[in-house]
């Protein structure tokens, strides 16, 4: 891996990144969130992977344009986080497990007064999800649901009664984006990932509370009709983000693109 920007030595005219081997703890202080403030109590980052053609799955996951090193960094920014955000939709598709502990980031978590794994907070308006599966029976740390008012309170109970904490935070049917990061700070989870999907992140971009965009760039090309990286209505005006850090590994990009705040 070798990073293309920023260029890390001011000094050289025309500096020649070095391919190397990155260890976790590299990748953790590159990947490190920001220090909450007063301003911005909470960090939101997406983590996404697309191909060359815009194309964010194959064959329905996103398994198939991923890749050793994006498996690396995917695995790095979950051990950051407080919580991994997740749409439903996702969550059936991709079959989504609990976080697992992982001893190369126990040390940093301690000290961040984190839990051993993040928790797993899947968002969802209908609650149509397999409540009997270990993401909900069985985690490290106890997954969430946030949904709306509307919920069905049958769901609900069904939830909870695997061991489901359940959050409202939408006065309808559906989850409220800035309600839904919002609880979830109210909590402590203030390191925020989302994973996915496309709707969910549309739904973030369009509420203006994703801070930062962690998109991997597959040298591939799938043609077919997958999904972008984003799903939703058009925004009226395009949201803007700065480029904050290009990797390399292979020919896949690991970029990250952070929010103009003005």
């Amino acid at each position: 891996m070798r990073r293309l920007f920023p260029v890390t030595d001011p000094t050289a005219s025309a500096p020649t990144p070095v391919d190397r081997d990155w260890t976790l703890d590299e990748l953790a202080e590159a990947y490190a969130y920001p220090t909450p403030t007063t301003d911005s109590p909470r960090w939101l980052r997406a983590n996404m992977v697309s191909t060359l053609d815009g194309a964010a799955q194959h064959d329905g996951r996103s398994q198939g344009i991923s890749s050793d090193a994006d498996m690396r960094i995917f695995g790095t920014l979950r051990g950051l986080a407080d919580v991994v955000l997740v749409g439903a939709e996702t969550v059936r598709l991709e079959g989504y497990r609990p976080a697992r502990a992982r001893d190369a980031f126990a040390e940093r978590r301690a000290a961040a007064g984190q839990t051993a794994a993040p928790a797993i907070a899947v968002v969802t308006a209908s609650l149509n999800l397999d409540f009997s599966l270990p993401l909900f029976t069985s985690p490290l740390v106890q997954t969430l649901v946030l949904t709306g008012a509307a919920a069905s309170p049958d769901r609900i109970r069904d939830a909870e009664k695997a061991g489901v904490r359940v959050l409202i935070a939408g006065d309808g049917p559906g989850v409220d984006a800035d309600r839904a990061v919002g609880a979830l700070a109210d909590m402590g989870l203030v390191r925020q990932l989302a994973e996915g999907g496309p709707r969910l992140l549309g739904q973030f971009v369009a509420a203006d509370v994703l801070d930062e965009l962690c998109l991997t760039v597959a040298p591939l090309l799938t043609v077919g009709s997958a999904q972008r990286i984003t799903g939703g209505p058009d925004l009226a005006d395009p949201e803007r983000f700065d480029l904050a850090a290009v990797l390399e590994e292979s020919g896949f990009l690991f970029t990250r693109y952070r929010r103009i705040r003005h």
